[in-house]
């Protein structure tokens, strides 16, 4: 099969000033961003220079074969991950190599939705669903399609696999359990008109829906003719507005994220609030008085876009800002305001102290949770809100809050800026040291590779080739 790509290798002077080339639109907008920028006094959020001694991404290879917005990253294995997006084309690559394996074609409309399912002895398939109202199970080794169900009521927007009960699970208008051979066990019907927009396994055998402000949850179980049923368990609702993140945390917590800005933690076993924050964008007025007044933030400023957690800290895209809180001492470890110069889309922890973003601006950035320097001023409740434990009041309105100096809060130090795609960045995906993947509205893939790393490697081939061929 034909490969398509283009290998780059480039000292950091050359890597850090590079960029694909930019659309015409592109430039437009960035043009009028600028001129925004130099309008309001205000200059691009950050730069960090060409020397970047803690980013290891020094090598980059572009990936071709997408048509339309790659959307969806997933990893089949430790050698091999798909793309999926707008253009309805699933695309098997290797990580190592950056080569097309396998193509997979089906589907008439863009992808809403991607997951892997273990099919036994170590063989992992890929489920697919699209706009064009099916869903289809493929096999990525042959690109063959195995399984298709076509002509549902809605497309589906998110996929969950229950490993352990050997069924999957799909949410759009409504919510189906299906077994591994694509047979429909049971299902819920229509799910509000914005329909399901995040699935999250619990335990005990139940599921966590968000629909619209309300998170439900679902316990799975099977009947005495060895039927599975669905049963409502209890709703959640103490969010004020749409739900866009749900996640794990651990084995006792997970979260959610609104477009107003709320972060909940929620007791996995008896799904009661026991963390709320409403992350709020506003700074205080010079005053005497202790207390500050929010006034209403814009909601591009404040939506939670994407949430994750290593099981101790939970990452949240709030704007163009970034937030780092610890779920076990339930206080805000450190936050950037203005980490990019447009909304966040995708964030990952990498360690405790280390995390990675992209943002719709086309740039990944790596950060390092440092601290503050002395001579910092303390930061004040305006910036996050005040952490309340129990049931939110949910009262209409914004209420005035009182200024509080955060003990050992820390900062996120910009140690790396990959700069290569020309339009917003929707996803990546961290091989450890094999390399980091992303996605890009730019139709393109972009495969990042340790520059030393690949150095060593091409040594060790050449040294390798020179013994087997007795030497010079």
């Amino acid at each position: 099969m034909q490969k398509h790509q283009s290998l780059t290798e480039m000292s950091p002077r050359q890597r850090w000033s590079s960029k694909l080339p930019e659309s015409h639109s592109e430039k437009k907008k960035k043009k009028k961003r600028m001129k925004q920028q130099r309008k309001h006094g205000k200059s691009p959020v950050l730069c960090i220079g060409e020397e970047q001694p803690k980013n290891c991404f020094t090598e980059l290879q572009v990936l071709k074969g997408h048509f339309d917005i790659v959307r969806f990253l997933v990893q089949i294995d430790d050698f091999r991950f798909a793309s999926a997006g707008d253009d309805g084309l699933v695309l098997v690559w290797s990580v190592e190599t950056g080569e097309r394996l396998q193509e997979l074609r089906g589907h008439s409309q863009q992808i809403t939705a991607i997951s892997t399912v273990s099919c036994g002895d170590g063989f992992t398939s890929l489920i697919t669903a699209s706009s064009d109202r099916s869903l289809s199970l493929w096999d990525p080794d042959t690109g063959n399609r195995v399984q298709t169900i076509s002509d549902l009521q809605s497309s589906v927007k998110c996929l969950l696999v229950l490993e352990r009960l050997s069924v999957w699970l799909s949410g759009g208008e409504e919510l189906c359990v299906w077994d591994k051979d694509f047979q429909l066990l049971c299902h819920r019907q229509k799910h509000s008109d914005t329909g399901i927009a995040a699935l999250v396994e619990l335990p005990k055998n139940c599921v966590a829906v968000a629909v619209d402000k309300e998170i439900v949850i679902y316990r799975l179980t099977v009947s005495s003719d060895s039927s599975m049923l669905l049963d409502e368990v209890t709703r959640c609702s103490d969010h004020h507005d749409q739900i866009r993140a749900l996640i794990n945390v651990n084995d006792r917590t997970f979260a959610s994220g609104s477009h107003a800005g709320e972060l909940i933690l929620w007791d996995s076993a008896n799904f009661r609030n026991v963390a709320y924050e409403h992350i709020l964008w506003e700074e205080s007025q010079p005053s005497s008085q202790t207390e500050i007044r929010l006034a209403a933030p814009k909601p591009s400023e404040m939506s939670i876009q994407h949430l994750t957690s290593n099981g101790r800290l939970i990452l949240a895209a709030v704007g163009s800002g970034l937030y780092v809180y610890d779920v076990v001492t339930k206080a805000v470890v450190a936050y950037r305001r203005a980490a990019h110069d447009s909304n966040v889309l995708h964030t990952m922890l990498l360690s405790d102290g280390e995390l990675m973003s992209c943002s719709e601006d086309g740039s990944v950035r790596m950060w390092e949770i440092q601290d503050l320097p002395l001579a910092a001023e303390p930061a004040s409740a305006g910036f996050f809100g005040m952490w309340t434990f129990g049931r939110s009041s949910k009262q209409p309105g914004p209420q005035s809050k009182k200024v509080l100096e955060i003990p050992n809060l820390r900062t996120l130090e910009l140690t790396g800026d990959l700069i290569g795609h020309s339009g917003a960045v929707q996803m990546f995906l961290s091989f450890r040291e094999k390399g980091l993947v992303t996605c890009s509205t730019d139709h393109l893939l972009i495969l990042w590779k340790d520059g030393e790393r690949q150095s060593r490697l091409r040594s060790q081939a050449l040294f390798q080739k020179l013994e087997e061929n007795g030497g010079l």
